[in-house]
């Protein structure tokens, strides 16, 4: 194993060809060894159409930072009712590329291009999310109503 790995547009390429072909409409490449380890760091593509559920991480050491590298991306914050708090079109490039987030704060975003990747760093190790981080007011993945509920998280950035 090398002791690097050059973040470019090749990476970018590989990570979203895999994105594309991901059931989820996203796929990561993880620059941490195991997800035991203390800091994580990835890439994270995603194509439009793929759902994150509104969630919030309640370990007080899982604030998350997030900058976009290639593609834009809408982020959505969310009041504790689900209630729209603020939006940010996040552009690779742009004016506004990234958001740092700090625990307990819901959160979704979406891709609104296709190729999006953005890097991911936050506290590990990894535990998937549990029910009191996951919104109770969004749909669950793989709900019928979720195509709907994207939809109108979409209209936030028309």
């Amino acid at each position: 194993m090398l002791g690097h790995t050059w973040i470019d547009n090749a990476l970018l390429e590989h990570v979203s060809a895999l994105a594309a072909t991901s059931p989820r409409g996203r796929k990561n490449f993880n620059f941490h060894r195991s997800e035991d380890e203390a800091s994580h760091r990835l890439l994270n593509a995603i194509e439009p159409g793929s759902y994150i559920r509104p969630h919030r991480h309640l370990d007080p050491t899982k604030d998350e930072t997030l900058i976009v590298v290639r593609g834009r991306l809408g982020a959505v914050v969310f009041d504790e009712a689900g209630s729209v708090v603020e939006t940010a079109m996040l552009v690779a490039g742009g004016d506004c590329f990234g958001i740092n987030l700090l625990c307990g704060t819901y959160h979704t975003l979406l891709a609104l291009a296709p190729k999006t990747v953005f890097f991911e760093s936050k506290a590990g190790p990894y535990r998937p999310l549990e029910m009191a981080e996951l919104a109770p007011w969004a749909p669950a993945e793989g709900a019928r109503d979720v195509q709907a509920y994207l939809a109108a998280l979409r209209t936030l950035f028309e």
